[in-house]
């Protein structure tokens, strides 16, 4: 298992977050369970039901319902889950760009999932935080 201890210091954080961007849209679909040979990118479970991130793709070969369409964007750099700023920093950049945003946290980065349409637009604005 590798370490999961990453960087706490803003600074580094937002110098060093290197976005790349993937090609694949992504959607949001809701669900009881992951279907088998379901490979999703993240699952949330409320009480509403199972949440799946998954490719556009693999939820229309699945034939699950969606209506957002939305560009994965992973921040590079080895963030620590204590880190404090670095969601704000990126979320108040990209609201100024006037760009939504949600934020997945793994042990290791950060993924963003911003519209589709403005996946290139907030690219340019993480990039800027640099």
């Amino acid at each position: 298992m590798s370490d999961t201890r990453g960087i706490t210091d803003l600074g580094v954080l937002l110098r060093d977050m290197t976005p790349v961007l993937s090609p694949d849209p992504m959607v949001y679909a809701v669900t009881d369970d992951v279907p088998s040979g379901c490979l999703p990118f993240a699952t949330v479970r409320e009480p509403e039901g199972l949440t799946l991130v998954l490719t556009r793709d693999e939820a229309d070969a699945l034939g699950f319902a969606h209506d957002y369409v939305a560009a994965l964007i992973t921040l590079q750099v080895h963030s620590a889950l204590e880190a404090v700023g670095l969601t704000a920093a990126v979320a108040t950049a990209l609201a100024e760009a006037g760009i939504s945003c949600n934020v997945i946290a793994g042990a290791f980065h950060d993924h963003l999932l911003v519209g589709w349409d403005q996946r290139e637009d907030a690219v340019a604005v993480l990039r800027g935080l640099g």
